[in-house]
């Protein structure tokens, strides 16, 4: 292992920030240098990662589950929705609630099953 992971008195399967066993910077769950965020984080921030690749990632759960890292320096503030679009996502999302059947909207979206409302379905049973 490392010097790091002898330091600490753990063997820390995942620790590999040179990229030399996994390819690509290492980190196990939790042990992330500062300066990284996974998407999450930064959309919890406001940030996007503003067009930039990850810069090293997370392996937890025997290297089963991955999380890449981008840098909080490069970063961009994330982008918020005209009114135009966010109108034009209304109006989708309420045909979506619509049904083609009886043209009634309703408080759940529409099974794309069916193609109509669960009134309707019944109906045609």
């Amino acid at each position: 292992m490392t010097d790091f992971a002898d330091h600490i008195g753990l063997r820390v399967r995942f620790y590999d920030p040179l990229g030399t066993r996994h390819g690509f910077p290492t980190f196990p769950y939790q042990m992330a240098p500062t300066g990284l965020a996974t998407r999450r984080q930064l959309r919890a921030a406001g940030l996007r990662p503003g067009g930039h690749d990850p810069v090293a990632q997370i392996l937890w759960r025997r290297g089963k589950r991955i999380a890449y890292l981008y840098r909080l320096d490069l970063a961009a503030p994330k982008r918020v929705a005209t009114p135009a679009q966010r109108q034009a996502i209304a109006k989708a999302l309420r045909a979506r609630r619509t049904c083609r059947d009886c043209g009634q909207v309703k408080p759940y979206y529409i099974p794309r099953r069916y193609g109509c409302c669960l009134d309707c379905h019944e109906g045609d049973s």
